[in-house]
C-alpha cells in the first residue's frame, strides 16, 4: 500500500492550511550527522514513486529527490553534527533537526506530521504518525529529501575517510564499516557515545 494524502486532508478539514510533513535519516549510524526534512505539498501533488525512501532503490531515490524538490510548495532541512549528537543524545538531536529544518522552510506551516512516536516542539502544532512513511505522501516526500541529503554528505565525506567505505555505508554499522573501526579506529565523524555502546556489546558477548 503506498502512502496516501488521507491524513492530510483530514487536517485541512479541521481548518490547517499548509500541512508539513517531517522525517529523519541517520538516527541509527555510527557516523555523521542525524538529518531532518519538512516538505509541504501541493493540493494537487501527485508524483509517482513516492514512499518510505528506505524502501527506494539509490538511483530511484536520487531522481526522486529532485522531482520532490520542484514540486514542493516549499521545503525546509536541519542537520545535527556527531559531536552534537554525542553531548546531547540522539533523540535530543533528532528533535533539534526536526526543529530547525521547520524553522528554514520558506513558508510557515499551519501543523505538521511528525514520522514515529514522538511529535517534538517544532514551533507549530505537530502529530506523531507511527510509521508515517508508510501512511502519509508529506512525509513519503519528507523522507526522500532527508534521506537523499544526508547519502550525499556522506559521499561527500568518504573522499576524506575512505577507509570506512562511507560512499556504500553511509555510515551506518555494516560489517565492513565495523571492521574498519577495529583496524584503523575512528575518525572525526564517528558518535563516540555510540562506538561506546559497540564496545560494551562486545564486552557482554
Amino acid at each position: 500500500m503506498l502512502p496516501t494524502l488521507e491524513l492530510e486532508r483530514e487536517l485541512q478539514g479541521q481548518g490547517y492550511q499548509l500541512v508539513a510533513g517531517i522525517d529523519e535519516a541517520g538516527r541509527g549510524a555510527l557516523a555523521g550527522p542525524v538529518v531532518a526534512a519538512a516538505v509541504i505539498l501541493p493540493e494537487d501533488f501527485s508524483l509517482k514513486g513516492v514512499r518510505d525512501s528506505k524502501l527506494i532503490p539509490e538511483l530511484e531515490r536520487e531522481a526522486l529527490y529532485d522531482k520532490v524538490i520542484s514540486s514542493v510548495l516549499a521545503y525546509g532541512i536541519g542537520i545535527v553534527d556527531n559531536e552534537v549528537i554525542d553531548k546531547i543524545n540522539i533523540l535530543q538531536s533528532t528533535f533539534v533537526a526536526m526543529r530547525t529544518a521547520v524553522e528554514q522552510i520558506q513558508i510557515r506551516p499551519d501543523v505538521a506530521l511528525i514520522d514515529g512516536r514522538d511529535a517534538p516542539e517544532v514551533g507549530v502544532p505537530a502529530k506523531a504518525v507511527i510509521k508515517g512513511d508508510a501512511i502519509s505522501v508529506s512525509i513519503a516526500a519528507a523522507s526522500i529529501v532527508a534521506k537523499v541529503t544526508r547519502d550525499r554528505i556522506m559521499r561527500d565525506h568518504h573522499a576524506l575517510f575512505p577507509e570506512y567505505g562511507f560512499d556504500k555505508n553511509k555510515g551506518y554499522g555494516t560489517r565492513t564499516h565495523r571492521e574498519a573501526i577495529e583496524r584503523v579506529g575512528s575518525c572525526t565523524l564517528h558518535r563516540l557515545t555510540f562506538l561506546g555502546n559497540l564496545r560494551q556489546e562486545r564486552l557482554s558477548l
